[in-house]
């Protein structure tokens, strides 16, 4: 996924160092202390502070995380988590360390603990209401989804113009008017909208959510959207991100037709 506009803060947040941790698996986890003490600051200062590529990886670790949490894991070593999320392990131990995380040597890190630094650094203490624009196949799909309640992203809103739709119930809401989207996103205070339609009708749709206080808009239609400096939006092509793996596809090709490639992907002449 794009970031196409967000808010940007050139200072960061200080950041105090444990002296007694020479690494980043020093310091016992449980005896961390919350993110804002640790970082000598407010949670939005410190969360300002964070990369975007490090807050992508945050999401990442999270999903393994509540996995390892699922299957009655309790603690986890940055090697497991680093393997378990693609990542190599110092990179792991940088992006934690925004939090002002540390495992324990030998240990590794709570894995309860570090579930509730990454969601309150990536604001999932809250529920964040969900609208669908656009009731084709993909809104279709993303209204019967299941896996959003449960990660704090309830849908609360479907919008299309298609009058048949209107009023049919899609995931056990019905579809409202696209007209409609302003006075139903204040009325059920939806932070998120998703615009799944064509691209002629983005930009419109986009402008109706942000006239109902909308924040964030994820964005599935293959154009750039126009919005005010206090509205993030996050594009997904999945047209590109096919592209992107052709590229890989082709690069190998030439490489095994250059020469023999080993196991962990490196040419021999």
């Amino acid at each position: 996924m794009v970031a196409q506009r967000g808010r940007r803060n050139g200072a960061a947040a200080k950041r105090t160092r444990t002296p007694a941790a020479p690494d980043a698996d020093n310091a016992p986890t449980a005896e961390m202390p919350a993110v804002a003490e640790a970082a000598g600051a407010d949670p939005e200062a410190r969360a300002k502070s964070i990369p975007e590529a490090a807050v992508a990886r945050l999401a990442v670790y999270l999903r393994v995380l509540s996995g390892m949490a699922d299957q009655g894991s309790t603690t986890v070593s940055s090697e497991e988590l680093s393997n378990a999320a693609g990542v190599n392990s110092a990179k792991l131990r940088k992006d934690l360390s925004y939090l002002g995380s540390y495992g324990t040597r030998g240990v590794g890190y709570d894995v309860a603990v570090l579930i509730g630094h990454i969601e309150r650094t990536l604001g999932l203490t809250r529920q964040h209401k969900v609208a669908v624009v656009g009731i084709g196949n993909l809104g279709h799909a993303l209204a019967n989804y299941g896996g959003f309640p449960g990660r704090g992203f309830p849908v609360e809103a479907l919008f299309d113009i298609d009058p048949d739709l209107i009023g049919v119930p899609v995931g056990g809401l019905p579809v409202s008017h696209i007209e409609d989207i302003p006075a139903v996103c204040t009325e059920r205070q939806i932070s998120i909208g998703v615009v799944a339609t064509p691209p002629t009708a983005a930009q419109s749709v986009c402008d109706r959510l942000v006239a109902g206080g909308v924040q964030c808009i994820l964005n599935f239609a293959p154009v750039v959207l126009q919005v005010p400096e206090h509205v993030e939006v996050r594009k997904v092509d999945l047209a590109v991100e096919l592209q992107i793996l052709s590229f890989h596809v082709a690069r190998r090709a030439d490489s095994e037709m250059n020469g023999s490639v080993t196991g962990n992907g490196v040419v021999v002449p």
